[in-house]
């Protein structure tokens, strides 16, 4: 059965959404490596290569099925930080966006009946919700510790310790 086209297409346009993710997390680690804080930076290198497997995730789900992705323009981030907590802040934004955009591509595969993308799709979901709440936990720990130096250098430390695991492969 052909993948329908606009399935086919949300999440084409979720590759570069994904891919856009990975960029804009590399802006939060420069702004902390900038500050010295190594672990955040770690952190924020470790979400963008993971951003980057979920773009190579749905491309590869697409070329499985038959469709050949276009890749689009990134956009430039753009964002400015004034201080340790606002990038945090535009992490946990930026992930519940890219959680509507996954409910979006669900919608639009469970509206045709395409029940292997909302397979497929389920995986992305559990993780957004993963996401977000990792990135309330960091908000949360900032708010906390983040405003004693001494709290900050043990929270830089745990989120140096974050290792890259490769993303396992999907249900197709």
């Amino acid at each position: 059965m052909a993948m329908n086209e606009r399935v086919a297409q949300v999440l084409n346009d979720q590759i570069n959404a994904e891919f856009y993710s990975s960029y804009l997390y590399l802006t939060f680690a420069d702004y902390y490596e900038d500050r010295g804080l190594k672990g955040f930076a770690n952190w924020y290198v470790i979400q963008a290569k993971e951003e980057m497997d979920h773009a190579l995730a749905i491309r590869r789900y697409l070329l499985d099925n038959d469709f050949k992705p276009t890749m689009e323009a990134i956009a430039k981030p753009d964002k400015v930080f004034e201080n340790d907590l606002e990038p945090l802040e535009a992490g946990l934004e930026h992930e519940e966006y890219v959680t509507g955009l996954i409910h979006n591509c669900y919608e639009v595969a469970n509206e045709v009946h395409d029940v292997r993308a909302m397979r497929f799709l389920d995986w992305f979901v559990s993780e957004q919700g993963e996401e977000e709440t990792n990135a309330r936990d960091m908000i949360t720990n900032m708010k906390l510790f983040g405003s004693d130096p001494k709290g900050l250098y043990d929270l830089d430390r745990e989120y140096q310790a974050r290792v890259y695991t490769q993303m396992t492969a999907l249900p197709l």
